[in-house]
């Protein structure tokens, strides 16, 4: 991060200071006192279960600096404030302002109810090396994973330095309002909105409401910059009157119409895309995505339309596609076993979407050869639809001819169901109420030859079996027999 003194935290935070002024933060900002080391600030975050100033005492004998809390702390160097989770937010705030006016950063978010995390890995990837400014890796910042909320994103911010050429940012929402909450923090030069679904839409109440959130990013991108939008969605594409004058729109998309386009896609026995890469009418460049699943051409497209707008060639492009590998874990990650079993883990998260894409990926991967086994838990925050949206992707698995069903978890029964009433009979479609009967079933069921998918919610916890599977089986972990989150309270360290 760069450099801070504790002066500079309280007055961006508005705190009051209970420390040496001039106490300088030279490490990174961190929630869990166990990844805090010498110089770093460590912001005490109140949790459900647990509270981040229990652990300041900790966090500052590994070598922080400063807390930044809520609450005065005996014989700790803290800012206080009234409300740290805001706090941060501002902070990420000011330290980002003061890198963009000391270089040359550039901020790219990047929103959308489905393919944030792959599209933001693609780009991350895109511009090391490329055409704009033989850019180094030291100098792009692309956090693992889905950093994606009121803490992630700012956390994220904060590990900019003076020689930052890139920031690249992925921004959820599950409420009106959070888009435009997070573009404040970090205003976009590049802001994308990929699709509009139904991911939480028992939060938001209605998908006119989920695509009024993600307009959000189409005015908060910065006064001179780029708005990229899907133009095979109709609900991102007409977002694009929402642009200011002052704002480019760029489109990416399969129909012609598009700026960036995809032409002539097909799909291997892998189940991995190729298409001709066409750029503002040029000549179309082959692209062959090592990534599994067609759905990833709108991912690659999204990515190659901002690094145009960042000025990368279009043969940079294309090269640049066909060598990108997965990168975040528990997304589409293939795994062959020495036992002649393919894992395909996508058990980060879920939504009938993604669900939708997963499953036809499977179905292409198994082809008339291999047996298809899909292992699926609930979809979560679907709101009163949610019975079913569940009962169609049991419906849709019997269509896609998938072999061998097992549904786990309660919350996820009625995919069972769904399967049921669509016509699949015997033990085709199987019920488990937790991991260890999955892990049962599985044991007896996979043979040499299958090629399992595991596609859930993150909150279901299924992402442990994918683990487990990808490892080579049950046998290779410690049993859970709950399904539960990863652990994201302050103290505690962060999902996969």
């Amino acid at each position: 991060m760069i450099e801070l003194t504790a002066a500079d935290v309280a007055t961006a935070t508005g705190g009051r200071l209970h420390a040496d002024a001039d106490a300088r933060v030279t490490g990174p900002v961190v929630v869990d006192s166990r990844r805090a080391g010498p110089g770093s600030l460590f912001v005490a975050l109140p949790g459900e279960r647990v509270d981040g100033h229990d652990f300041a005492s900790a966090a500052l004998e590994a070598g922080a600096t400063l807390v930044l809390a809520a609450r005065e702390l005996a014989g700790v160097p803290t800012v206080v404030v009234d409300d740290v989770q805001a706090a941060l937010g501002e902070l990420a705030r000011a330290v980002l302002a003061r890198a963009r006016a000391a270089g040359d950063l550039r901020v790219v978010a990047v929103t959308g109810s489905v393919g944030k995390t792959t599209t933001k890995d693609l780009l991350g990837q895109l511009l090391v090396g490329s055409g704009a400014g033989q850019t180094s890796a030291e100098s792009i910042i692309v956090p693992a994973g889905s950093f994606n909320n009121e803490v992630g994103l700012p956390l994220t911010v904060l590990r900019v330095q003076a020689d930052t050429r890139y920031l690249v940012l992925e921004m959820g929402a599950d409420g009106p309002g959070n888009i435009a909450y997070l573009t404040r923090i970090a205003p976009p030069d590049v802001g994308v909105v990929l699709a509009v679904g139904t991911a939480h839409v028992g939060k938001f109440g209605s998908v006119e409401a989920i695509a009024a959130t993600k307009a959000e990013m189409v005015t908060g991108v910065v006064p001179g910059g780029t708005v990229v939008l899907n133009a095979d969605d109709q609900r991102v594409a007409a977002m694009a009157s929402g642009a200011a004058a002052d704002r480019s729109v760029v489109t990416f998309g399969t129909i012609p119409a598009a700026d960036v386009r995809a032409r002539d896609v097909e799909v291997d026995a892998t189940g991995r895309a190729g298409f001709g890469l066409q750029v503002d009418g040029g000549e179309p460049l082959p692209v062959r995505l090592r990534l599994v699943g067609a759905h990833h051409v709108s991912n690659a497209l999204a990515a190659a339309a901002v690094a145009t707008a960042l000025g990368v060639p279009a043969p940079v492009l294309a090269e640049g596609l066909s060598q990108a590998t997965p990168v975040s874990p528990h997304r589409m990650a293939v795994t062959e076993r020495p036992d002649g079993v393919t894992v395909v883990d996508d058990a980060y998260n879920a939504n009938p979407d993604s669900m939708r894409a997963a499953l036809r990926a499977l179905a292409v991967m198994a082809g008339r050869d291999r047996r298809s086994v899909a292992v699926l838990g609930e979809m979560l925050e679907l709101g009163d639809g949610s019975r079913a949206a569940h009962d169609a992707i049991g419906r849709l698995v019997v269509r896609l001819n998938i072999k061998l069903l097992v549904v786990v978890g309660e919350g996820a029964y009625h995919i069972h169901e769904g399967a049921l009433q669509e016509g699949s009979w015997g033990e085709e479609s199987v019920f488990v109420p937790d991991l260890d009967s999955a892990r049962a079933v599985l044991a007896d069921a996979l043979a040499p030859g299958d090629v399992v998918l595991v596609k859930s919610s993150l909150g279901s916890g299924l992402w442990r079996l994918g683990d487990e599977l990808a490892a080579g089986g049950p046998e290779a972990s410690t049993p859970s027999s709950t399904l539960s989150s990863t652990p994201t309270e302050p103290g505690t360290e962060v999902a996969p």
